[in-house]
């Protein structure tokens, strides 16, 4: 910030303004990498649970290609194995003379 400062005094010193847009070059695609990977890492995991092969999360460095994802998520048929239902027992009733009379 301090570089900053100083350049924007006066009278910029032209190999300090180079030094400086030559730093942000090398950080700004660290950056982008980051926010790629927070965005693309959570459709990645859902993609592969939902049955459908996760490279269909790389979808988001397209420009809308988040909407596409989402419509393809929301309207799409999932492959996967749907939870018996034979495990599943309804909760047991009270007896029928509940509660009891007096």
């Amino acid at each position: 910030m301090l570089n900053l400062a100083l350049i924007l005094q006066d009278s910029p010193d032209p190999a300090q303004i180079q030094h400086l847009i030559l730093s942000f070059i090398w950080i700004i695609p660290f950056i982008i990498l980051f926010f790629l990977l927070i965005y693309i890492l959570p459709f990645w995991f859902i993609c592969k649970k939902a049955g459908f092969s996760p490279f269909l999360s790389l979808l988001i460095m397209v420009p809308l290609g988040n909407l596409i994802l989402i419509y393809i998520l929301a309207f799409a048929d999932w492959k996967v194995i749907p939870a018996p239902q034979a495990l599943w027992q309804p909760p047991m009733q009270p007896p029928p003379s509940f509660p009891p009379q007096s």
